[in-house]
């Protein structure tokens, strides 16, 4: 479980990096951002964590005496009793997970990555310098948060030198601004040749445009999504409200394997065949999805029909191999 969420880890610190950058400064906050985005990630993993987590306890009451020193002091029906509690309060974690903790995690999450992005998009100071593209440099002699103090900087493109107190890195509707405080400005360029002193003086980043937080379906819990507005959003949902019955269906079958005693190889076998049926049935899902999203004249009655009848046929099937 601890490679699979490591692996999410490091997905989503790579989906945020833009390698053009310099991000030696802010490996650290990416890597502690990413850590908010895993409860979200980590839901449709726990259906297959629970499945394969069965299949390595059934070996594991097979090969060791752990199961006959609990029979001494529990009953067979006791010990399934409480392996049912445990996948009982799974689904309950499952469920405050998928529908408060990921979701304000996840909203963190999205403002913090939105905030590290726009700021790779200028780059980062180094050594009291700050170079944005070919555009502007900036250096500085100390800075705290988005603003730099007792500042000497060049505008390329205008031939611009520019000595103030500070400057403040804002943002406008689109782009960002560099506001220059208490300070001069010397143009020495075809068009102008001249000295200014200003109190504020803002220079707009044109070509370096911020992006904008946008609300995604992973911010909604379910009820949410299938009151949202939109389609596809409402398709989220009720994919959502199926996977609460996939679990059930996985809960019910690792039950199964838990207890299921045949020899290694038949085990092997059969545990093969039972994880390729429970991911045709999730490849079935995403493809239902796909067409919900995509097509009008998919109803949501067809989603939930061919959905559950899969389901079904899928416990019947393995309950019938694990007799």
């Amino acid at each position: 479980m601890l490679i699979f969420i490591g692996l999410i880890w490091l997905s989503q610190i790579i989906r945020i990096l833009e390698f053009q950058y310099s991000i030696s400064n802010q490996i650290i906050e990416i890597a502690g951002t990413t850590l908010l985005a895993l409860p979200s990630f980590i839901n449709p993993l726990v259906p297959f964590l629970i499945l394969i987590g069965s299949f390595m306890l059934n070996s594991k009451i097979k090969n060791s005496n752990e199961i006959i020193i609990l029979k001494q002091y529990l009953s067979v029906r006791s010990i399934r009793v409480l392996f049912q509690l445990l996948i009982f309060f799974t689904i309950i974690i499952y469920a405050i997970n998928n529908e408060i903790i990921s979701n304000k995690f996840y909203a963190k999450y999205k403002i913090k990555e939105l905030e590290i992005r726009n700021n790779l998009k200028l780059g980062s100071p180094v050594q009291n310098e700050f170079h944005i593209d070919d555009i502007v440099s900036i250096f500085f002699d100390k800075k705290e948060d988005n603003t730099f103090y007792n500042v000497e900087a060049i505008i390329y493109d205008q031939n611009q030198f520019i000595a103030s107190n500070s400057v403040e890195i804002e943002l406008s509707k689109s782009n960002f601004n560099l506001l220059f405080s208490n300070g001069e400005r010397i143009i020495l360029n075809d068009i102008e040749k001249s000295k200014t002193v200003f109190d504020k003086f803002t220079y707009i980043l044109e070509s370096k445009k911020y992006e904008k937080l946008l609300l995604d379906k992973d911010h909604f819990n379910t009820f949410e999504l299938i009151s949202h507005l939109e389609d596809e959003f409402r398709n989220h949902g009720h994919n959502k409200i199926f996977h609460y019955f996939f679990l059930i269906l996985i809960g019910l079958i690792s039950l199964k394997i838990i207890f299921f005693h045949e020899d290694k190889k038949n085990n092997y076998s059969k545990f093969s065949f039972i994880f390729l049926l429970i991911i045709l049935v999730q490849i079935l899902n995403s493809y239902l999805i796909y067409l919900l999203d995509n097509f009008n004249s998919f109803k949501l009655l067809y989603f939930y029909s061919i959905n559950f009848i899969f389901l079904i046929s899928t416990f019947f099937l393995i309950n019938k191999i694990l007799k």
